[in-house]
């Protein structure tokens, strides 16, 4: 591994991290890509963000602990399915060609800019009815919370993320929590689903644990400041900035999918 390759990792820890704290993701959707730029193959790109994700968001979340923020009834809730559902999809996921993993990757993240977005309408119709600020959810909350923590932890073990693209919507979405406490949870939830991913990563052989360290270290650093500046953030920003995130890494994914295609590779 040359120097360059060693800072460029650490470096990409060290933004997954600030953005694991800030958004509630376990910064895969930022490690994916810059491991799949340093020439990985989609498969051990995931495996490896997995990695990291656990070195992060374990951090992260220790820090939510000690300053009151966390839920671990909830954690646990929505862990459980999210766990199951990982495991099985890291096991599935060599028979997946690198161009459609990459490519469902960036759908993915634009489907939850419409998520973002749709929550955003519920809470104003509520309003104008002079109801509830949010509105009752259409399920129940065990099966919003099995359907969350299940859908999460499949992206988590297919993609390599923590699963918080999908857990943060979702939960703001079905279970009517605010942006705050979504973030929060589900960067709790990612450090259960990453102990299983990892697992299953680690009996396909795919996982590159120098560099997944790496990146880890880089993320405890960077989510240790994140979860201290989170409190001063408005709902408005964190929003933003999880929306900017999104809509510029599922470009260059879909790009790189595009170029795996183009060029014949499985």
């Amino acid at each position: 591994m040359t120097i360059s390759s060693v800072v460029l990792l650490s470096i990409a820890g060290l933004f997954s991290g600030i953005l694991a704290g800030f958004l509630g993701i376990g910064g895969g959707t930022l490690l994916v890509p810059v491991l799949l730029q340093l020439g990985f193959e989609s498969h051990a790109a995931t495996a490896t963000s997995s990695l990291a994700i656990l070195v992060t968001s374990t951090t992260g979340s220790a820090q939510n602990w000690r300053m009151g923020y966390l839920d671990p009834k909830q954690i646990l809730l929505l862990g459980i399915p999210a766990a199951i559902a990982g495991f099985f999809a890291a096991l599935l996921v060599d028979g997946v060609p690198q161009y459609w993993q990459l490519f469902g990757f960036g759908l993915l993240m634009l489907s939850n800019l419409y998520l973002v977005s749709l929550k955003k309408r519920v809470i104003q119709k509520a309003q104008s009815r002079e109801s509830k600020a949010v509105a009752a959810p259409a399920i129940t909350p065990g099966i919003a919370r099995t359907i969350t923590g299940t859908i999460s932890g499949f992206m988590a073990g297919l993609f390599g993320v923590g699963g918080g693209v999908i857990l943060v919507p979702l939960q703001i979405l079905l279970l009517g929590e605010g942006i705050k406490t979504a973030v929060r949870t589900s960067l709790g939830v990612i450090v259960i689903t990453s102990i299983f991913v990892c697992i299953g990563h680690a009996i396909q052989g795919n996982i590159r644990l120098i560099e997944g360290l790496l990146l880890g270290l880089g993320g405890l650093v960077g989510v240790q400041i994140s979860t201290r500046f989170l409190p001063r953030l408005s709902d408005r920003t964190v929003t933003q900035l999880f929306r900017a995130l999104l809509i510029v890494l599922s470009i260059y994914t879909f790009w790189k999918a595009w170029s795996l295609y183009t060029a014949g590779i499985a």
